[in-house]
């Protein structure tokens, strides 16, 4: 008979591979060996704290909160509706955006670069209308700095609320620097590289940003009818209510009304220590990275 050790050890590795398998798909073991051991130059030393909020656990939920950030533009939640495949295939993009932040965060240069050119070549081909007319493509670089703020703003928070270790302000500054670096290999007009440049630009991006019919399907489906087995609801559930708990009050209003979810009723304070229970249980089930490589 298994020592409750040993069964303890059996639960914590099941329960990561689960995670692992969810976040970063069926290469993900394959992608993250190479990302992380491969020897060459990186664009991010070790030290630098786009490691330290990229590699944490609160990156659940800035994840998902920035998904839902980013819907209130209309002109960007309309270019995703249309292209991404988030209803057919939520996994897949998942395991894309996952490999994409994990290489251009902790891979090497020339890895980092090849992923950047890919997801260039692939916003090229991405063009549309809006329901009401309205023009876009998804290499626009004010489309592409929203996505960026949106993601850059909602990982910070998560991370200052739920991370293992917390930033001081020249902290965040460096962390929005370090992404800023990432954003303008994308095509990004002007990222902000500071949390004066980035309320900066919140604001300006503040009027524009409003709910629709695409939006709100989103966040029902986000929020309310997730593509998950029944064990995984009750934690998800807390991860949602979380994610939302962590929007500025006006965006929390606009995603969640009307959806019926747990996230639209749950206060503050419970949202809180769901998503501090929610974050410390991936944290404790997810084996850590493996060493990089001594030549990197």
């Amino acid at each position: 008979m298994a020592s409750p050790t040993t069964a303890v050890r059996r639960i914590r590795r099941h329960a990561g591979e689960a995670v692992f398998l969810r976040v970063a798909g069926p290469d993900g073991a394959r992608n993250r060996e190479r990302i992380h051991s491969t020897p060459g130059p990186r664009w991010f030393a070790p030290d630098r704290p786009v490691r330290r909020v990229h590699g944490d656990a609160s990156m659940f939920v800035g994840g998902l909160a920035a998904l839902l950030l980013q819907s209130l533009h209309p002109v960007a939640m309309a270019a995703v509706a249309a292209h991404s495949g988030y209803r057919g295939d939520p996994w897949g993009r998942l395991h894309r955006t996952s490999t994409f932040l994990a290489v251009t965060t902790f891979g090497t240069s020339a890895d980092a670069e090849a992923a950047v050119a890919r997801v260039r070549e692939v916003h090229a081909r991405v063009r549309g209308r809006t329901a009401d007319g309205v023009p876009y493509r998804a290499d626009d670089p004010e489309l592409l700095a929203w996505v960026h703020i949106a993601e850059a703003d909602c990982f910070l928070r998560a991370h200052q609320r739920y991370g293992r270790h917390p930033l001081d302000p020249a902290g965040c500054d460096a962390y929005l620097a370090d992404t800023a670096r990432v954003a303008r290999a994308l095509g990004a007009d002007r990222p902000p590289e500071d949390m004066r440049e980035l309320a900066s630009r919140m604001a300006r991006f503040r009027p524009c940003l409003r709910p629709t019919a695409a939006s709100r399907d989103t966040a029902r489906f986000l929020l309310t009818d997730p593509p998950l087995p029944g064990a995984a609801r009750l934690p998800y559930a807390l991860l949602a209510a979380a994610a939302v708990d962590l929007l500025p009050p006006w965006a929390r209003a606009a995603v969640t009304a009307g959806t019926g979810s747990a996230a639209e009723r749950r206060p503050g304070p419970a949202a809180r220590a769901g998503g501090h229970a929610v974050t410390w249980a991936i944290r404790w089930a997810l084996p850590p990275a493996p060493p990089p490589s001594r030549r990197g």
